[in-house]
């Protein structure tokens, strides 16, 4: 069998993708979903697969959907309201596939010049949206929040410790120290390992009773390593923490970001685009004092993973953290040079899904389908209060978290409940942990094609479960 399909082979191939793709589309996929599987019947299912034996086109393509049908969690069905993992738009599928046969390299302006301007229009136009000034926007496209992170932590470096990119931290008179909330994402102190500050580098903040940075705590903590005789280099807010959505609050950690001179990223993986909704500017308030800014378009944006962008109002620092001259690239156009601005070399047009999106939504397109999901959230928010659940965070950034208040389920034993609801195929709603050690349900909806009659689902099967384990 060659690389090269024939004509027909190909028109039939394309046929077969089409309708599966229209398929899943198209109203609630058939199927659990989350279907119970294990290694070993995973492991079964490939070793049909013999690379001496090849299979035809299609009979290749049938099975690899199958393998997806049978073996994936389905966060495109419109009753999934687990995780920050949403149903792709059309768009964003069609401009993949465009992506994946022209098969640009964006290592280099001249290689990739369109997509790289398209992702630098989209990184100037958010940097103006969270306050940055017009004429000072700089940023990458990452392959996510943990990238985009990374990047922040190497970029902070850059600019508080003279010498780094050329002597590493091994020349540093004092240890930079970094500070995230404790309810903050693990990138964090991920980034503090690839970087060399290691796990002490990175320190933990507690949090308040709404699972926010607690300021004071911040302030003591870098009064302490000042004393110790430590650098504070960076601190890092969360708007839209992964467990329970909470915002950390930024006007407050940006005053003492700003006069410990320290640099204050805001890690907005999740809710970075509530900045298009006029009602929840002010949740986000002081997000345009930050030195820089991640989010993620593979979140609230419905862009297929992975999409992470990071945007700063530093211009140059970029080059400066990551530029190296090499022989084999080709001469600087004098525009952006991703491979000399940001950690990856040779990479996909990751923006282009999220730029033909906003092309064909618009600003209001998105506002509008934002608007829906929190809405639908808000319904869950009231089913759940009506029914004896507790929510017991602030819900503002589209996150519930909620316990059982009959008393007819310990919150120890919610996680059964979240697996009971899961084990129907029906719904899909996860378990986390919170605050000191609480755990809790927690639903989140990044679907534009969910329903209020999914929601509705949702609520009665949880009530099912609750009774069963009752």
């Amino acid at each position: 069998m060659s690389l090269q399909l024939t004509e027909q082979e190909r028109r039939d191939a394309w046929d077969l993708v089409r309708a599966v793709v229209l398929g899943r589309l198209d109203g609630d996929p058939s199927g659990p979903i989350h279907p119970t599987f294990s290694p070993d019947e995973v492991r079964a299912f490939l070793a049909r697969i013999d690379f001496d034996r090849p299979l035809e086109p299609q009979a290749a393509l049938r099975f690899a959907v199958e393998g997806f049908e049978r073996f994936h969690a389905h966060p495109d069905h419109p009753a999934y309201m687990g995780r920050f993992n949403p149903a792709p738009t059309d768009m964003s599928i069609l401009a993949d596939a465009l992506v994946a046969a022209f098969n640009p390299q964006l290592a280099a302006w001249s290689y990739g010049a369109f997509a790289i301007e398209a992702e630098q229009l989209i990184i100037r136009e958010f940097g103006r949206r969270f306050g940055f000034p017009s004429g000072s926007i700089e940023g990458t496209f990452a392959s996510g929040g943990a990238e985009a992170n990374h990047t922040a932590l190497l970029v902070a470096l850059t600019n508080g410790t003279r010498g780094f990119p050329e002597r590493g931290l091994a020349e540093l008179a004092s240890r930079p120290v970094v500070y995230v909330a404790a309810e903050g994402h693990h990138s964090v102190r991920k980034a503090g390992r690839l970087t060399g500050l290691g796990d002490d580098g990175v320190v933990s903040i507690p949090v308040d009773a709404r699972f926010r940075m607690e300021p004071g705590a911040l302030r003591d903590a870098i009064a302490r390593d000042e004393r110790a005789g430590r650098q504070p280099l960076m601190v890092v807010a969360t708007a839209g923490t992964t467990s329970s959505g909470a915002v950390d609050p930024l006007a407050a950690i940006a005053d003492l970001a700003e006069a410990g001179a320290l640099w204050l990223h805001v890690d907005a993986a999740w809710g970075g685009p509530l900045i298009l909704l006029e009602e929840k500017r002010a949740l986000l308030a002081g997000i345009e004092r930050a030195d820089s800014v991640s989010f993620d378009a593979h979140k609230m944006l419905s862009v297929p993973m992975g999409a992470g962008i990071f945007v700063t109002r530093h211009p140059g620092l970029l080059r400066r953290t990551f530029a190296l001259d090499t022989g084999y690239m080709p001469p600087a156009s004098g525009a952006v040079e991703p491979y000399a601005e940001s950690l990856q070399w040779s990479r996909r047009a990751i923006g282009m899904k999220l730029f033909v999106t906003l092309a064909v939504a618009g600003w209001r397109g998105y506002a509008a389908a934002i608007r829906h999901q929190l809405a639908l959230l808000d319904r869950l928010v009231a089913g759940l209060e009506t029914r004896g659940w507790r929510v017991v965070n602030d819900p503002a950034a589209g996150v519930a978290c909620f316990v059982d208040a009959t008393g007819a389920v310990p919150d120890a034993r919610l996680p059964e409940v979240a697996a009971r609801t899961v084990a129907s195929g029906r719904a899909w709603v996860t378990h986390a942990r919170i605050g000191s050690d609480r755990t809790v349900l927690r639903a989140c909806i990044t679907n534009h094609r969910t329903r209020e009659e999914h929601v509705d689902r949702l609520l009665d099967m949880l009530d099912e479960s609750r009774a069963t384990l009752a």
